[in-house]
């Protein structure tokens, strides 16, 4: 289980993360969301110990994670920007990685380098970006991580080794309890991967929820009345309202069944409520109000 209570953290003046909360369920994959410039890195950055709290705890299994050499032996983490030595191969780098992490599994590492065609013998540095996040995957995951941290990791994949990926982290999540945070801008994958999710602005945390509870408390709904009833929405946390013609569109936050009771009080000739996607409610809880996120929503 990952915590994180009240943890603040500044840079020359600027407030970075801001009283910031998280928790993560063992054996459970969450999914850190947020606009460029939130905070996802530097939080990621305190989960992995190489960022000192000002304020603050950042704890696994109950024991603080800076300068916990116990602790990183049994995290993986991979950054959104790699670096490998530039001489280095990939037995070689998998060699280094084996030196570090006690629990390494070779019959593993075999196996995946197999899967993902890698060339064991050419320098790393001359991989393409995409086989370069392979090489980085492949080695993490051969160390048999206990938590996982993950930044941008499916960037630059193909979609057959996107699907690889999620399959290696989703067979160690039901088999081992692997605790999995991942950070990503693809939140269309992240939809179908994740069990929780927390939603960062401005070093704080938005809104922390487990994923298909958050979606039943939001809903998009689009009504029509043949006359225009006064205040029909009264009762109703509305979000977002907009006219299209004679039609409404609305997000609004509550429970289906209260908002069904509601708009049908008014006796509407036109009632739908609709699914929203994990983005759409990452759009509406940041509140984007240009033309462009609007026309993505609605």
């Amino acid at each position: 289980m990952i915590t994180v209570t009240g943890l603040t953290k500044n840079f020359d003046g600027f407030r970075a993360l801001n009283d910031l909360d998280l928790h993560v369920d063992k054996g459970s994959i969450y999914g850190l969301i947020g606009v460029n410039g939130s905070g996802k890195t530097t939080l990621i950055k305190h989960l992995t110990g190489i960022l000192r709290p000002d304020f603050g705890q950042v704890l696994m299994d109950g024991c603080p994670v800076y300068e916990n050499r116990q602790l990183k032996q049994r995290t993986g983490y991979i950054p959104d920007d790699l670096y490998f030595f530039s001489s280095t191969n990939l037995n070689e780098a998998a060699r280094f990685y084996r030196s570090l992490y006690p629990n390494w599994n070779e019959k593993r590492y075999v196996e995946m380098t197999e899967n993902f065609h890698l060339n064991k013998k050419i320098r790393m540095s001359r991989f393409s970006k995409g086989m370069q996040k392979q090489a980085a995957f492949l080695l993490t995951i051969c160390a048999m991580p206990d938590y996982l941290i993950l930044d941008e990791p499916i960037d630059g994949l193909d979609p057959i080794v996107r699907r690889q990926v999620w399959n290696y982290i989703v067979e160690d999540v039901a088999e081992r309890e692997m605790t999995v945070l991942v950070s990503s801008h693809n939140l269309r994958e992240m939809e179908g991967i994740c069990d929780s999710v927390g939603i960062l602005s401005h070093g704080s945390m938005l809104i922390e929820r487990d994923l298909d509870e958050l979606k039943t408390d939001i809903h998009k709904i689009q009504v029509a009345y043949r006359s225009a009833p006064e205040n029909p929405y009264e009762g109703l946390n509305v979000l977002r309202r907009e006219l299209r013609g004679s039609v409404e569109l609305l997000v609004v936050r509550s429970s289906r069944e209260a908002a069904e009771e509601i708009i049908r009080r008014h006796q509407p000739i036109l009632f739908d409520i609709l699914p929203l996607s994990l983005e759409e409610i990452f759009i509406c809880e940041l509140g984007g109000e240009t033309s462009e996120l609007q026309n993505i929503l609605f």
